[in-house]
C-alpha cells in the first residue's frame, strides 16, 4: 500500500510539473515578440564567434529594420550601449542601433568546469536549462544561436520560435570518434583514457550515443548556416538535413586590413600568432617550433621575433598564458617573444601591419579567421594542415602559393626559416597572392550570403 501511495504521489507530482511547464510554454508562445533573439551567452570572449554575432546583428538590422535585435548574454556588466561600443572597439563593426540585452543568471550550467567528467553532455543539457531561462524571460519570433548550442533547438521550437543557427564547428565530429578509437592523446582525450583499451571503448560508445542525440536536436533547426566546407561535410552527415544547410564563410576584416602596406620592415622579421589562449589553439607547439627555427637560423640571418596576441576567458586561460611565458624562459627565448593579452582592435591592426608572417596551430580548425586576417594584412600564413585552412583558405590563387601548411614542430620550424630567408621580392609576391585570396572572406561577402540564407525563413515573419 505504501509503495502504491508513493508511486501515485510521484506520478501526480510529475503530472503537475508537466502541466506547469506546458502552461508556461503556451503562455510564452502567445506572448512572442516581433524580434530576433541571439543566444550568445559569452559576449566578451573576443574570438571569431563574437565577430560573427555582431556582423549577424548588423545584417539583420539592415535586412529587417522593423525587427528588434535581442542578445541573451550571461555577462551581467553588459548593456545595450556597452555592447554596441564593444562591437566597434574590438571588431570595427558599427551596428545601426544598440541591441537590447537580456541578462542570464544560469550561465554556470554551461561552463566547462561545472562538468569535470562527461563534459559534452553536461554542457549540452546545461544549455537547455539556460535557454529555458532565456525564453521564459523573452520569447522572440526568431531564435538565432551563434554559439553552437544545438540542444536548445527543440526547446526553442516548443516555444514557437523559428530556429536559425550559425554553426562554427560540430560539438562532436567523426574525427573525434576516430581519434578516441585510435587511442590518440589530445586536449579532448586524456592520456589515461588513451592508454586504456577498456576506457577508450567506453568513450567511443559515449561519443556515438552523443553524436546520435546531437543529430536529432540539430535537425530541429529551420536553417543551419555553417562556416566552412569541413564543418558542412560533418553537419550534413550528423544532422541529415542537407536541404537546410548553407555554407556562409565567417566575416573577416579584409577591407580594413587590406589598407595596410605590403612592404614592411624585416629588421627584425616579426611573426604573429592571434588566438584565444585556449588549449586547442596549440600555442605551445608554435613556441617550440619558433625555438627550433632560431636554432636552425645562422648568425648572418636577422633574428625573428614572435608575438602572441589573444584574449583570456577565465582562470584556466590565464594559467595557460603563464605556462607559455614560463616555457619561453626555459627555452631561453623570452627576449624574442612578446605577449599581448586582450588587445584592442586598433592595437591588433597595428601589430598585423608589422608582421611578415602569421602562425596558426589548431588541428581541425573549423575555419580559421585569424589565417584570413593574416593574409588580408599582408602577413604570410603558416597554418595547420587540416580542415578550414587546408580546404578553404590556404589554397593557390591564380596559380600562386598563398602560404604554408604544417603539422609537426619540425614542419612549422622549416616554414619559419623559409619565410625569414625569403627575398623581399618573393615575400611580396606571396603576400600579394594571399591578400587577393582573402577577399573571398570579407565582411561584405558574409553580409550578402547571410541575408540570402535567412530570407526564405524571414519571409514568414508575423505581420
Amino acid at each position: 500500500m505504501a509503495i502504491c501511495f508513493i508511486l501515485y504521489a510521484f506520478l501526480t507530482l510529475l503530472f503537475a510539473l508537466s502541466l506547469t511547464l506546458s502552461l508556461s510554454i503556451i503562455n510564452a508562445r502567445k506572448s512572442r515578440k516581433r524580434a530576433v533573439g541571439f543566444f550568445h551567452p559569452y559576449t566578451n570572449d573576443g574570438g571569431g564567434g563574437e565577430r560573427v554575432l555582431w556582423c549577424a546583428v548588423k545584417a539583420i538590422q539592415e535586412e529587417t529594420p522593423d525587427l528588434d535585435c535581442i542578445v541573451f548574454t550571461g555577462d551581467h556588466d553588459s548593456s545595450s550601449d556597452s555592447l554596441a561600443r564593444r562591437a566597434v572597439d574590438r571588431f570595427g563593426v558599427h551596428l545601426l542601433s544598440p541591441p537590447k540585452v537580456i541578462h542570464l543568471n544560469k550561465r554556470k550550467w554551461i561552463e566547462e568546469r561545472t562538468y569535470p567528467h562527461f563534459t559534452m553532455i553536461g554542457q549540452s543539457l546545461g544549455s537547455v536549462y539556460l535557454a529555458w531561462e532565456a525564453l521564459r524571460k523573452f520569447t522572440p519570433f526568431y531564435y538565432v544561436d551563434t554559439s553552437g548550442y544545438a540542444f536548445t533547438y527543440p526547446l526553442a521550437r516548443l516555444f514557437g520560435c523559428k530556429v536559425v543557427c550559425y554553426t562554427h564547428y560540430p560539438t562532436i565530429s567523426l574525427d573525434m570518434i576516430s581519434r578516441v578509437r585510435q587511442r590518440n592523446s589530445m586536449y579532448n582525450n586524456d592520456a589515461s583514457i588513451a592508454k586504456s583499451n577498456w576506457l577508450s571503448t567506453c568513450k567511443v560508445v559515449y561519443y556515438r550515443a552523443f553524436s546520435w542525440l546531437y543529430g536529432m536536436v540539430g535537425s530541429c533547426t529551420h536553417l543551419a548556416m555553417v562556416n566552412s566546407s569541413w564543418t558542412k561535410s560533418h553537419i550534413e552527415v550528423l544532422w541529415r538535413i542537407p536541404e537546410r544547410i548553407r555554407r556562409v564563410y565567417p566575416p573577416c576584416d579584409t577591407s580594413g586590413l587590406q589598407k595596410l602596406p605590403l612592404k614592411r620592415s624585416s629588421d627584425p622579421p616579426v611573426f604573429i600568432s592571434v588566438a584565444q589562449f585556449r588549449p586547442e589553439k596549440a600555442h605551445m607547439l608554435q613556441l617550440e617550433a619558433f625555438s627550433l627555427a632560431l636554432e636552425k637560423l645562422g648568425p648572418d640571418v636577422p633574428r625573428p621575433k614572435l608575438q602572441f596576441v589573444g584574449s583570456c576567458r577565465n582562470e584556466p586561460d590565464e594559467e595557460r598564458l603563464q605556462k607559455l611565458k614560463d616555457r619561453a624562459v626555459e627555452l631561453k627565448i623570452d627576449g624574442d617573444v612578446e605577449f599581448y593579452k586582450n588587445a584592442m582592435y586598433r592595437e591588433l591592426v597595428a601589430l598585423l601591419g608589422n608582421a611578415v608572417a602569421g602562425m596558426h596551430g589548431m588541428i581541425d580548425e573549423h575555419f580559421g579567421i585569424s589565417v584570413v586576417e593574416y593574409m588580408a594584412a599582408g602577413a604570410i600564413p603558416i597554418a595547420h594542415n587540416s580542415a578550414g585552412p587546408k580546404m578553404d583558405i590556404v589554397l593557390e590563387e591564380d596559380g600562386q602559393r598563398t602560404g604554408f601548411l604544417a603539422e609537426t614542430v619540425e614542419e612549422y620550424a622549416e616554414a619559419i626559416v623559409e619565410v625569414v630567408k625569403m627575398s623581399e621580392t618573393e615575400r611580396l609576391k606571396m603576400a600579394e597572392s594571399a591578400r587577393k585570396r582573402a577577399m573571398r572572406f570579407s565582411e561584405q561577402q558574409f553580409s550578402e550570403d547571410f541575408k540570402t540564407a535567412i530570407r526564405p525563413v524571414f519571409t514568414c515573419a508575423v505581420k
